[in-house]
C-alpha cells in the first residue's frame, strides 16, 4: 500500500508560515486522519511537538521521502467550539472553493498579539499616622512629587494608578521608590475589554401582540423538542421582529444556550445593540470591522469562557466561538453584505445553516423584503413561514405616490425634485417634521436609458442591460454581446438617450437652493469613514438637529425614526438599469424598505418614488407594498431564464497581469465545462455554460478579469464543476493568473 501524506498549515495567525507543510501519515493513524482535523506534529530543527491543521492529503510526495517526518497524532482537544469551527471551514472549503488555509483563516481569525487591558490600583500599606510623618518629612527636603503622593494617600487608602500619574504628574520612577519602601503596593488586575460603551440600561419592553407570541411559542415549542428548524419571519416595515428576535433569545439563553444574533451593515449596530443591551446587559457584546483587534480578541476569550450570551454583528459573527450555540437570528436576511466578497465566496445564510445543523440550534430569517432564496425555501419545505401584517404602533403603512419623471420633463420640471416632492417637503419644514431622502446609486454608472420613454438598453440574448463603454459602444457582460450605441432611443426616437449620475452632496446643495435654511445630514460613503460616525449621525438625526437626512443605501435599512413622516426616493430606477438578472429584486427591496421608514411613529407618512419606469412590475409592487405580487412574477422568470434560486450558478472569475494569459485560461476552463454537457439530457435539465467574457470593469489596478458562469438544476452539480476545475489547475499550476469561485453571485463581476 502507497504511503499517504498530509498536508499540514502550522499557525494559520503567522503570514510567514501561511503555508502548508507535508508530513507521512503513520499506519496508525491512516483511517483517522481527516481534512481539517488538529493533528500533533514535529516542527522546525529542534522537532518541537506544535498543532496543526490538515488541508490536504494525497499519496504523492512532493519533497524527499527520505526527509519527510511523521505525525506524531491526532492533536489535543481544545474544546468543542474549536473543533466545530475546524468542520465548519472544511464544509465552506467543499461548498464555495477556494483553499483549506483559506477557509480556516476565515473561521479562526488569526491571532493578534494583543495586551490585555491592564486596570492598577495603588493600595497604601503604612498607616495614616506613619504616611503623615513621611509625608512632613519630604516637605522638609523639597520632594514635591512624593509629597503630592503621599497627601492623597493620608486621606485615602486606595487610588487609581492613572489618576495619580495624569492628575497628579507623579512619575512611575517615584511610585517604585516609594513601593520599594513598603509606603505602598501597586495591584494590578486585567480584564478584557468590552466594546460595548452604553450608558442607557434600563430594561423596558413592549408587550408581544398575539401573532408575536404565536411566533415564540411554534419556535420554541419545536426547540424544546429538540427538532429545531429554519424559519423565515417576512413582517412589513414597524411590525415588531425585533421584539420577537428578543423574547426568542430570551428563552434560548434562559435554556443555557447562546446566540448569535447577525444584522447586515454597521449602520445597524447601535439601535440594534441598545435594545439588546437594555435586555442582556454586560452579557451582549459586540463583533463588527470598527472594533481594535485587541477588542476583537477580547470578545471571542469572553465567548469562550462563558463572559456573554449573545453577540451582535455582521457576517464575521457567526465564527463566534460559543460552546453551545441554540440560536441564530439573521435580520434583513435579505441585505447582500451577507455574502463574502473575498475567497471564500461564502453566504452567511447557508453556513447559519450548517453551523446550526452542528450545534442543533434554530435559525431565524427575517426581513420585510425576503430574499427569493428564502421566500423559496419556504415555499418548498425547506424552512417554516411565519407573517406579520400589522404595524406595532397601530399606524398604517404610509401612502406612496408615484411620479413619472418623463412626464416632469415633458411639462418643464428639470430639477432633481418633482414638483410632488418639493411640495411635500415645504410642508414638513413648516410642520417641525423630518424627512429622508435617498438615492438609489446602486448600478447608477453602467446602464444607458431613454429620459423620453424610460426605454433602458438591453441584450438581446440576457435580459441584462448592455454597459456603456467609452463613449460609444455598450456591451453585455454576460455573453460578451457588443453593439455601437444608437444616437437615438429605438423605441421613441428621442436624442435624449442617457447614463445617470448623481451624488448626495450634489442633492444637498440642491436642496438648500430649493428651501433656504434648511438643515441636513448626509450619510453616505464619505461620511462614514471614521469610527463611531454612523451613531453620530444617526444620533443628531434622531434628536432633531436637522430637517432632511439624505443618504445611499444605508439610510433605509432597519433605523426607526418617528418624526420621519416623508421620505422621497430620487431616481427610483437606477437599480432596474444594473446589468444583473437581480436587478427586479433589489430595487422592489429597497423601495420597500425606503417607504417603511416613514410614519413608523403616532403621524401618517408619505413617500414619493420619482421614476423614469413607474409601469415596472418591481415599482408597482413596491408602491403597493405587495411581497407576494412581486414574488410570484419575479420567480417566473427566474424559472423561465434558469436563474437562482430556480436554478443554481456558478461564476468561475479569472484574473491576471496579461489579458491573452487571462482569457485563453478563461477560455480553457469554459472547454473543459462544456465537455461535462451531456447531450442525451433533455435542453431545459442540460449544464449550461455562458461566455467566457469580460468583466463589468475589465481591468482593474492592471489586472484583467473574465468570468464564465455555468447554470443548473442541482448544486451538486455546480461543486463537482468546481472539483474537477480546481484539479485542472492543480495541473496547470498557473504562474500569474488567479481564480475563484462564487456560487449564486449577488453580483456580477
Amino acid at each position: 500500500m502507497a504511503d499517504l501524506y498530509a498536508d499540514i498549515i502550522v499557525d494559520i495567525s503567522h503570514e510567514k508560515l501561511d503555508k502548508s507543510f507535508q508530513y507521512r501519515v503513520p499506519e496508525t493513524l491512516r483511517d483517522k486522519v481527516e481534512i481539517g482535523m488538529r493533528v500533533a506534529i514535529p516542527f522546525g530543527l529542534g522537532n518541537k511537538v506544535i498543532q496543526g491543521y490538515v488541508v490536504g492529503l494525497g499519496e504523492e510526495c512532493k519533497f524527499d521521502p527520505a526527509r519527510t517526518k511523521e505525525l506524531i497524532g491526532i492533536g489535543e482537544k481544545q474544546g468543542e467550539s474549536q473543533d466545530r469551527m475546524i468542520e465548519l471551514a472544511a464544509f465552506i472549503k467543499s461548498h464555495y472553493g477556494g483553499t483549506m488555509i483559506q477557509a480556516l483563516k476565515t473561521v479562526l481569525p488569526a491571532r493578534k498579539t494583543v495586551k490585555m487591558l491592564e486596570h492598577r490600583t495603588i493600595v497604601r500599606k503604612m498607616d495614616r499616622e506613619q504616611v503623615l510623618s513621611l509625608l512632613g518629612e519630604c516637605q522638609r527636603k523639597k520632594q514635591h512629587a512624593k509629597a503630592r503622593l503621599l497627601q492623597e494617600l493620608a486621606d485615602q487608602e486606595t487610588i487609581p494608578y492613572e489618576w495619580i500619574t495624569s492628575k497628579l504628574g507623579v512619575s512611575a520612577a517615584t511610585i517604585r521608590s516609594l513601593e520599594n519602601g513598603d509606603v505602598l503596593q501597586v495591584v494590578s488586575e486585567k480584564s478584557f475589554r468590552n466594546p460595548v460603551k452604553l450608558e442607557d440600561a434600563q430594561s423596558h419592553r413592549l408587550p408581544l401582540s398575539e401573532k408575536q407570541q404565536e411566533i415564540v411559542r411554534e419556535i420554541m415549542g419545536e426547540f424544546d423538542r429538540k427538532v429545531p428548524g429554519n424559519y423565515l419571519i417576512h413582517g412589513i416595515t414597524g411590525s415588531g421582529k425585533t421584539e420577537v428576535y428578543l423574547q426568542l433569545v430570551e428563552e434560548v439563553v434562559a435554556r443555557g444556550y447562546q446566540a448569535i444574533v447577525l444584522i447586515p451593515e454597521i449602520a445597524l449596530t447601535y439601535q440594534t445593540l441598545l435594545r439588546f443591551y437594555r435586555r442582556f446587559g454586560d452579557r451582549v457584546s459586540v463583533m463588527n470591522s470598527t472594533l481594535s483587534p485587541g477588542e476583537k480578541y477580547d470578545q471571542c476569550e469572553r465567548a469562550r469562557k462563558g463572559e456573554i450570551d449573545v453577540i451582535i454583528g455582521p457576517r464575521s459573527a457567526l465564527f463566534t466561538p460559543f460552546p453551545n450555540v441554540g440560536l441564530i437570528v439573521m435580520d434583513e436576511e435579505h441585505e447582500g453584505s451577507y455574502k463574502s466578497e473575498s475567497s471564500p465566496k461564502y453566504h452567511a445564510r447557508e453556513v447559519a445553516m450548517e453551523l446550526a445543523r452542528m450545534h442543533g440550534a434554530a435559525v431565524v430569517l427575517g426581513s420585510a423584503t425576503p430574499s427569493l432564496e428564502a421566500y423559496y425555501m419556504t415555499q418548498k419545505g425547506q424552512a417554516r413561514l411565519f407573517e406579520l401584517t400589522e404595524r406595532l404602533t397601530g399606524g398604517t403603512l404610509p401612502r406612496v405616490y408615484t411620479v413619472d419623471l418623463r412626464e416632469e420633463l415633458r411639462e418643464g420640471n428639470r430639477s432633481i425634485f418633482s414638483r410632488k416632492l418639493q411640495e411635500l417637503l415645504q410642508d414638513r419644514l413648516q410642520r417641525g417634521e423630518q424627512t429622508m431622502l435617498f438615492l438609489n446609486r446602486r448600478g447608477y454608472a453602467g446602464f444607458i436609458s431613454c429620459r423620453a420613454c424610460g426605454e433602458v438598453m438591453k441584450c438581446p440574448h440576457c435580459d441584462v442591460s448592455l454597459s456603456q463603454h467609452g463613449s460609444s459602444t455598450l456591451v453585455c457582460h454576460y455573453c460578451g454581446y457588443t453593439v455601437h450605441k444608437p444616437a437615438n432611443c429605438p423605441k421613441c426616437g428621442s436624442k435624449y438617450l442617457m447614463g445617470f449620475k448623481a451624488g448626495t452632496e450634489q442633492i444637498e446643495m440642491k436642496l438648500q437652493e430649493l428651501l433656504p435654511g434648511v438643515r441636513t445630514l448626509r450619510m453616505d460613503g464619505d461620511t462614514t469613514k471614521q469610527k463611531d460616525s454612523y451613531e453620530k449621525i444617526l444620533s443628531a438625526f434622531a434628536s432633531g438637529e436637522a430637517d432632511v437626512l439624505i443618504g445611499t443605501q444605508m439610510i433605509v435599512k432597519g433605523h426607526d425614526f418617528p418624526n420621519v413622516t416623508l421620505v422621497g426616493v430620487l431616481a427610483a430606477d437606477l437599480s432596474l438599469g444594473a446589468s444583473d438578472f437581480r436587478s427586479g429584486e433589489r430595487t422592489f427591496q429597497l423601495l420597500t424598505q425606503a417607504a417603511g421608514r416613514a410614519g413608523r411613529g403616532m403621524r401618517p407618512g408619505e413617500v414619493v418614488i420619482q421614476t423614469y419606469q413607474p409601469e415596472h412590475y418591481a415599482v408597482v409592487h413596491a408602491t403597493a407594498q405587495d411581497y407576494q405580487g412581486f414574488y410570484e412574477e419575479e420567480i417566473l422568470y427566474r424559472e423561465l431564464s434558469g436563474y437562482p434560486p430556480a436554478a443554481h450558478m456558478l461564476a468561475v472569475q479569472c484574473y491576471g497581469p496579461s489579458q491573452n494569459a487571462t482569457s485563453q485560461l478563461s477560455l480553457r476552463l469554459a472547454q473543459l465545462v462544456r465537455g461535462q454537457v451531456d447531450e442525451s439530457v433533455p435542453i431545459a435539465k442540460r449544464l449550461k455554460v455562458i461566455g467566457p467574457a469580460p468583466a463589468t470593469i475589465g481591468k482593474i489596478n492592471d489586472i484583467f478579469r473574465f468570468v464564465l458562469y455555468v447554470k443548473s438544476e442541482k448544486y451538486d452539480t455546480l461543486v463537482q464543476i468546481k472539483d474537477l476545475l480546481e484539479q485542472e489547475l492543480q495541473l496547470l499550476q498557473p504562474r500569474y493568473e488567479s481564480v475563484q469561485f462564487d456560487f449564486n453571485p449577488l453580483h456580477i463581476l
